[in-house]
């Protein structure tokens, strides 16, 4: 590492929206360059449920891929109130499903066949305690009554806390955690216990979502939360601990749905998601941690060999596109059109 670049272990991204169709064919590459791996999100219309549909869906994603990539898609099936144990145990023992992904129902995009009562899960869960098998969990509460800045802290103590209780064994990932009461949690739970920090919760707050008007592409979920979650969620990323670790929830959606009434939630990073991963750890003072949480604690909880491939960061300014076009879509990736001070080596 010098001050004018940075050579790492090729990251992977344990969080990524790909999409299907044309839209999987144009943000594809954009993830294929910068990881060499991607845990990908089941939540396609209808969901990834069964073996056969992630094997398709692994098949459409291969044949998707520029021809010099070296980039593994690791599929995870959508757990449902139905899920059927001995699916997901064959799905793991056949090396389709590399985790389950649990959505509590109507929390998020394409979420409406996720869990109603956890407790409807527990056979599959008990199931995934004894082989092994991370479970990969949106963590809100999603009752009507609770505000919608404060559904990940409900979360931890009404659902999560009992969870771990219960299944003491479960490998868990709380993905794209918010708030500094996630960061809290993780930090001060077993081994068992991780999290995934994306890189917009890193920059934004949530006024970014109302600058000068309503910015619906600042717009996900979980929802930005307030400045001293953006700084705690910083901490943890930089701080070396193993518990964290890169998770982009890149998450295209077409920018007439992003700017309709209601409108999709979800924030597309993959044009310069290791970027900014690297500008925040250079803000931070902390460059020389990049490559444990963007490379080495991810693999390290999944029980996969880290990657002995190469990437190189230089400092050198650039400017995000302000659109990407798949199908003849228009879809705006985050901070589209303004100016980063750090690139991929191409």
């Amino acid at each position: 590492m010098t001050e004018e670049s940075l050579t790492l272990r090729r990251p992977d991204d344990w969080h990524v929206h790909l999409r299907d169709g044309a839209m999987l064919a144009a943000m594809l590459p954009f993830t294929a360059q910068r990881f060499a791996r991607a845990i990908i999100m089941p939540n396609l219309l209808p969901p990834i449920t069964t073996v056969s549909a992630a094997r398709a869906y692994r098949s459409r994603i291969l044949e998707a891929l520029p021809k010099d990539a070296r980039f593994a898609p690791l599929m995870t099936c959508y757990l449902t109130d139905d899920a059927d144990p001995a699916e997901i145990e064959r799905g793991y023992r056949e090396g389709v499903f590399a985790a389950v992904k649990l959505y509590p129902a109507s929390a998020t995009t394409n979420s409406a066949h996720g869990i109603t009562d956890i407790q409807k899960a527990y056979p599959v869960l008990e199931r995934m305690a004894r082989l092994g098998i991370p479970l990969l969990i949106h963590g809100e509460a999603t009752d009507r009554e609770i505000d919608v800045f404060d559904r990940e802290a409900a979360f931890l103590s009404r659902t999560l806390a009992p969870l771990m209780e219960r299944f003491p064994a479960l490998k868990i990932v709380l993905e794209h955690i918010t708030t500094k009461e996630a960061v809290e949690f993780v930090s001060t739970a077993g081994p068992r216990l991780t999290a995934t920090i994306t890189a917009h919760h890193l920059i934004i707050n949530r006024n970014a979502i109302f600058a000068g008007g309503l910015r619906p592409h600042m717009y996900c979920l979980p929802i930005a939360k307030r400045e001293p979650h953006r700084l705690a969620l910083r901490r943890a990323a930089t701080s070396g601990n193993a518990k964290f670790f890169l998770g982009t929830d890149t998450a295209p959606h077409p920018a007439k749905d992003k700017e309709s009434d209601c409108g999709c939630a979800g924030i597309f990073t993959a044009p310069a998601a290791l970027e900014l991963y690297a500008q925040v750890f250079a803000e931070e003072h902390a460059l020389d941690r990049l490559e444990a949480f963007a490379s080495l604690n991810g693999p390290r909880f999944y029980g996969l060999p880290v990657n002995e491939d190469r990437i190189t960061l230089v400092r050198r300014n650039w400017r995000i596109p302000t659109e990407i076009r798949p199908g003849g879509e228009m879809v705006r990736p985050f901070l589209g059109g303004e100016e980063i001070g750090w690139q991929i080596e191409r």
